[in-house]
């Protein structure tokens, strides 16, 4: 019986493993002890090898197994991602005007298809705007009043941001709250598959440099933008007298794979919080919230 609770069974999983150092003494003078963190490859022929997230394989013999367990998966390094980077890949999507104010970002579509909307003109509230809170909230409200734009500012979910400016008369503008997910594209692309949607429409691509849109005889669309390795997708509708026939999943092929044509290796989008079929989707092809958002506008705008 072995006093740890590792066994065969961890290979493939993440462990942590105490083992003895022979012929070492510790900082008091009893025996040392040294950690190893990593997956483990294999637990064979006495030996227990583990391959950290750095540097080479340890085979560590059994005997030497002090102590040990599974640990959680580390991290995805796209769920690392700090907030405002996440966000700052939003400004790939269209042809859209930046302006910095600190670390703040005013986004503004001159000449916007359809409606206006939020994530084009709006201000990224997240970082230090190099100001005073009150000053740089007067100043993105002067900035969209000048270009005929409601004032807003995309902020956190639940940050010291959004309870500061709602402090100062900001109010969350009403069904607007979403979720930033993320994945990785060659998981989305794995989760799609094959298939043909219920119609018999074959999807026509429209690519625009570091754009592309997808549209399925006139009852699908979707957009996308390449930033780097990141691939933004938007605008993804299906008429609803056409849903539940695979059209979405159409789009949606053809998008990711235009995408990891031009090397994207990440995908992401924004959804709605209270859109329960888009999430249940996204969340089928491995798309996991990264954070939420919210946008805030002045009670004297309502």
């Amino acid at each position: 019986m072995h006093p740890h609770s590792l066994g065969p069974d961890v290979v493939g999983t993440r462990v942590v493993v105490r083992r003895l150092v022979p012929g070492e003494s510790g900082p008091t003078g009893g025996p040392a002890f040294t950690d190893v963190l990593g997956i483990c490859t294999s637990w064979a022929d006495g030996l227990c090898v583990v391959q950290p997230d750095t540097g080479d394989a340890v085979s560590i013999p059994l005997a030497l197994i002090v102590s040990g367990k599974p640990v959680p998966p580390r991290p995805s390094p796209r769920l690392r991602v700090s907030v405002r980077d996440a966000e700052l890949h939003t400004a790939a999507l269209v042809g859209i005007e930046t302006t910095p104010l600190g670390e703040w970002q005013l986004r503004f579509e001159p000449a916007p298809v359809g409606r206006v909307r939020n994530r084009f003109n709006s201000c990224l509230g997240v970082g230090d705007p190099d100001r005073s809170l009150a000053e740089a909230a007067d100043l993105v409200a002067a900035f969209y009043r000048e270009r005929d734009r409601p004032p807003r500012i995309q902020v956190e979910l639940d940050s010291d941001t959004e309870d500061a400016l709602r402090a100062l008369g900001w109010v969350p503008v009403p069904g607007r709250d979403s979720h930033f997910l993320i994945a990785s594209l060659a998981r989305v692309s794995r989760l799609l598959g094959a298939g043909a949607p219920d119609t018999p429409h074959t999807p026509h691509v429209e690519e625009d440099g570091p754009r592309v849109a997808v549209v399925i005889g006139g009852v699908s669309r979707g957009e996308a933008g390449i930033d780097g390795d990141w691939l933004g997708i938007h605008n993804l509708v299906v008429d609803p007298a056409y849903r539940r026939r695979g059209l979405a999943r159409a789009a949606l092929r053809e998008l990711v794979g235009w995408g990891a044509e031009q090397g994207a290796t990440t995908a992401w989008l924004h959804v709605q919080t209270d859109n329960e079929p888009a999430l249940a989707l996204y969340d089928g092809l491995g798309f996991a919230t990264h954070h939420s958002c919210r946008y805030l506008e002045p009670a004297s705008a309502l």
